[in-house]
């Protein structure tokens, strides 16, 4: 895996899976000029990380069937109603040696995207960060934004949750400073 963050469309660098797909979805502020599909977007991501040294493989996981030869787009056209996202940033400051450098940069270039492109609206976006500014992405309040998202959206309305952080299914213990400190 590579060492370096790759730079994100918005400047700031950040983690290798979102700045990639902010590459392919956002190169230079602007949307690709024709439709990609699911299938295309991953491929074109996994192209990118291999060329670059990274070893994510990234994945797509839904709820709901998705035709994956079908337009890639994060909010899909049924959603007519209000867009609403919460974003998590973890970068477990002052874990030595598991601190990150790029997740808050990944929720900042996200967030950029979501809202320039895909018109989420920033009273409509909870960011939680260990950035000391932002609500702390405690366990608890990572689970009161996701029940409060939940609760104020209705049908028609469209849902974005972005997570950067440790990507370990287990990572409690693995950094054991996110047990002490967000748990």
């Amino acid at each position: 895996v590579s060492s370096s963050h790759p730079p994100a469309p918005a400047g700031r660098a950040g983690g290798a899976c979102t700045s990639t797909l902010l590459k392919v979805l956002y190169a230079d502020e602007r949307v690709p000029e024709e439709d990609l599909s699911f299938t295309q977007v991953l491929e074109q991501m996994r192209r990118h990380l291999k060329e670059g040294g990274y070893s994510q493989i990234p994945q797509l996981t839904s709820m709901n069937p998705i035709d994956v030869e079908a337009k890639f787009d994060l909010v899909p056209e049924t959603a007519t109603g209000v867009r609403r996202a919460v974003m998590i940033g973890i970068n477990y400051v002052g874990d030595e040696p598991g601190e990150l450098s790029g997740c808050w940069n990944d929720v900042l270039n996200m967030k950029k995207y979501i809202m320039d492109v895909h018109g989420f609206e920033e009273d409509n976006i909870v960011v939680l960060m260990d950035d000391g500014e932002n609500t702390e992405p405690t366990r608890e309040n990572i689970i009161e934004a996701y029940r409060t998202v939940v609760a104020h959206s209705e049908e028609g309305d469209a849902i974005f949750l972005h997570y950067s952080g440790e990507g370990e299914s287990d990572f409690y213990t693995i950094f054991p400073y996110f047990e002490r400190n967000y748990r």
